[in-house]
């Protein structure tokens, strides 16, 4: 359950989220006129709609929380074989998120090509850089990412840390990880 507002996400109405990514057949029909994140979170979950619920989610709060969220899950998904690249990605998405900067921003695209963006930390690490100035380098014409681009990679490394090692346990993990992202969705665990 949301237990909350998901004071972080500044649209009132879950259908202004859903305007940002394709929902799936099933939970297509649960949006309704009136909704509020809150309530569309709720059903989603409540139906296990749990791939959806996490795409809500990721395209719901502001890009430094999805960040946020997505070192969470991608930390929680490592084990002890985590490869020292994937704990870069994260270490770099983190410190992004923590002192957005142009910089740190920069500094996450080799950090999630080295732990490679088919892996959790990778995406987390791709969502920071998707987060604003420009996907080119620094000497040619800004190239701004699409809006979207962030929430599409923390929806990807938060669904992929769910199957990633023991993918039996998905509804499980599913649930620890919604719950996680509806704290950072309240204002709560989030960077110091």
């Amino acid at each position: 359950m949301a237990s909350g507002p998901l004071s972080k996400i500044s649209v009132k109405s879950a259908s202004e989220v859903c305007t940002r990514f394709e929902l799936g057949d099933e939970a297509r029909p649960l949006l309704r006129p009136g909704l509020t994140p809150a309530q569309y979170l709720d059903l989603l979950m409540d139906k296990q709609h749990y791939q959806d619920a996490a795409r809500f989610l990721a395209h719901g709060l502001p890009k430094r929380e999805a960040v946020w969220w997505a070192c969470a899950c991608a930390k929680t998904a490592g084990d002890a074989n985590t490869p020292p690249a994937a704990s870069a990605a994260i270490k770099a998405a983190e410190r992004w998120a923590t002192e957005p900067s142009e910089e740190h921003r920069r500094a996450t695209m080799p950090a999630a090509e080295e732990a490679r963006f088919g892996s959790p930390a990778g995406c987390a690490a791709l969502a920071a850089f998707f987060s604003g100035g420009s996907l080119g380098p620094p000497n040619v014409a800004d190239i701004p990412p699409a809006d979207t681009l962030t929430a599409d990679a923390v929806a990807g490394a938060v669904m992929m840390a769910v199957v990633i090692h023991e993918p039996e346990k998905a509804i499980e993990k599913y649930r620890a990880f919604l719950g996680r992202g509806i704290e950072i969705a309240n204002g709560k665990n989030l960077w110091k």
